[in-house]
């Protein structure tokens, strides 16, 4: 399995996570140990969560998906094969995102309660909050290094300017530095992160882990009319996509998969793997055969005309 540096973090990681936000929502706890165990067996070692994972489930407070993960981890009575990476920061109750000093240092605790882990390999600032000077994030984030609670930090959903502020404020207070970013990027999202954030990234040595890098599914080519939103709960939010722009990418994944005898899923997870600057593409599975279907795009090699067909398509 090919290894990549994550950032200055000390950690290498597969080119493919496994999503956690499924772990108590779509996923029963039975069904996510077999995923889990089977991706861990394949070789594959970064694992993404959030504490606010299922807080969005009528009924679920946050913390669904550390839990079973924590579950799981208690059951094999180890986790050294594997990198747990959660997050702090999005509104759990409170009304707003917060990144306050006592506020990290009180989430922190319940994390590595309900992960049953002494020490979180990476936590991840889930969003930004202008409101919290970002000296006072960092100095909290460098108590948890001191303490060994924490391993890496990294950062999720900063844009260039705050991601560059945050560096600086590392290097002039001597604080630990983010050694990850997490932007939202895929085959149809690419603006927010190509350009600026990206020469960034890349200029600093930034580990780059992409959330919905399926597009929430749209990618796997499993939604192509409103008839397919019943599909899942996901359904729903495709809406964005059905558009010109979403079926040329369409047809240009099915024609790229059609030729390499793939799916549309790996297809646009290989393309996203080979990108600059990425290191690991988080995709969620909900059952052994969606998982095998994803692993399988770590094995897929496009060419130059495969690279460009989907380039000019989502362009």
């Amino acid at each position: 399995m090919e290894s990549r540096p994550l950032g200055r973090s000390g950690l290498s990681v597969a080119p493919l996570a496994f999503g956690g936000n499924v772990f108590g929502w779509t996923v029963d706890e039975s069904t996510s140990f077999s995923l889990l165990d089977a991706f861990v067996g394949a070789g594959f070692n970064l694992i993404d969560t959030a504490d606010s994972y299922s807080r969005w489930v009528p009924g679920h407070q946050g913390g669904e998906s550390e839990t079973i993960i924590g579950r799981w981890i208690a059951r094999r009575k180890h986790h050294d094969d594997v990198i747990i990476a959660t997050k702090v920061g999005s509104d759990m109750g409170q009304g707003h995102k917060c990144l306050r000093r006592d506020y990290i240092m009180q989430a922190v605790e319940q994390s590595l309660r309900r992960l049953q882990v002494e020490r979180i390999d990476l936590y991840q600032s889930h969003w930004d909050d202008p409101a919290t000077p970002l000296t006072e994030t960092l100095e909290a984030y460098s108590r948890l290094i001191e303490q060994g609670k924490v391993k890496a930090i990294g950062a999720s959903n900063l844009d260039a300017a705050r991601l560059d502020e945050a560096l600086q404020a590392s290097r002039e207070h001597g604080y630990p530095r983010y050694a990850t970013l997490q932007p939202l990027y895929n085959l149809y999202d690419r603006d927010a992160f190509e350009g600026p954030l990206r020469d960034l990234c890349l200029r600093e040595d930034i580990g780059v882990i992409t959330y919905f890098s399926l597009a929430a599914g749209f990618l796997t080519g499993k939604y192509r009319s409103e008839a397919d939103y019943a599909k899942s709960p996901r359904g729903p939010g495709m809406k964005k996509y059905l558009n010109a722009r979403g079926s040329r990418i369409l047809d240009a994944l099915d024609d790229v998969a059609g030729r390499l005898h793939a799916t549309p899923a790996q297809v646009s997870l290989a393309w996203l793997m080979a990108q600059p600057g990425v290191t690991a593409a988080i995709a969620s599975a909900t059952s052994l055969a969606q998982l095998r279907d994803l692993l399988a795009a770590t094995r897929l090699a496009l060419d130059e005309l495969d690279m460009r067909q989907l380039d000019e398509a989502s362009s």
